[in-house]
């Protein structure tokens, strides 16, 4: 089998965040770890091979840090019209290891709101039918603002009625390379001001109040994908009551 890599690394150089919701990483070396070997089990540095302890780091973190996955919790209290939703240590496993889908949006400008219309024709496009469960992964404009500072506030937004569209469709797991599933903050910002419209903000995300489903946010290298053909697997940490886990995404290719 062959795998691909769709994870970006967990990090505190590149901007992939606001700079409120970034990591921290404390890295310490072989020799700053001297200290910890030495309170856990008395030993010496001269007594380690080559005077060497073990290398640790201490992070913090949000659980949307990196390449991570939501749960129905993150978007609002309840799911499936009125029952509890589901933490991301309730959702069932299998919903992550599926088929996989991809699409390619990325004619779509930056600051676009997706229609049900747009992603209708990029399944036409690859001549491809859902299926319940199939695991659609959004290639976007963002892709190719990782690692500037504008990635946070570069790609398209999947709305309500463009959520709904898959989700009553079957799909339960969606993901895209942008910094989060609805329009960019600013985007969406602006329409709020302009219109006075509530619904509009985080609308995609709300629509898992009545259909439950999770979002894969800041995936990579969809663009080494082939539109269909291949498994993703995506469990999600399992972190109690939590909102969202990290994931090591992976789409996989039988050879």
């Amino acid at each position: 089998m062959r795998f691909v890599d769709l994870s970006m690394p967990l990090d505190d150089v590149v901007p992939v965040d606001p700079p409120f919701l970034r990591p921290k990483i404390e890295y310490k070396d072989h020799i700053g770890g001297l200290k910890d070997m030495y309170n856990m089990y008395g030993i010496l540095p001269e007594q380690l091979p080559d005077g060497q302890g073990l290398a640790a780091e201490t992070v913090t973190i949000t659980t949307h840090a990196g390449t991570h996955v939501d749960a129905p919790w993150h978007y609002h209290p309840t799911m499936n019209h009125g029952e509890k939703a589901w933490t991301i240590d309730e959702v069932p496993l299998d919903w992550f290891f599926r088929p996989g889908v991809k699409l390619d949006l990325r004619h779509l400008p930056s600051g676009t709101l997706v229609m049900p219309e747009d992603i209708d024709a990029a399944l036409e496009a690859i001549d491809y039918t859902l299926k319940p469960f199939d695991i659609v992964l959004m290639n976007t404009v963002a892709a190719d603002a990782y690692g500037r500072d504008d990635y946070v506030d570069t790609g398209i937004g999947f709305g309500r009625a463009a959520t709904l569209h898959l989700t009553n469709q079957g799909v339960r797991v969606v993901g895209t390379d942008a910094w989060g599933w609805d329009l960019p903050i600013p985007v969406n910002r602006a329409n709020f001001e302009a219109t006075g419209d509530p619904s509009i903000v985080w609308e995609g995300h709300k629509a898992g109040a009545d259909v439950a489903y999770c979002q894969i946010e800041k995936l990579q290298h969809l663009d080494s994908l082939p539109s269909h053909g291949f498994t993703v697997a995506c469990f999600p940490a399992k972190v109690r009551g939590a909102s969202a886990g990290w994931t090591r995404a992976v789409a996989i290719f039988e050879d």
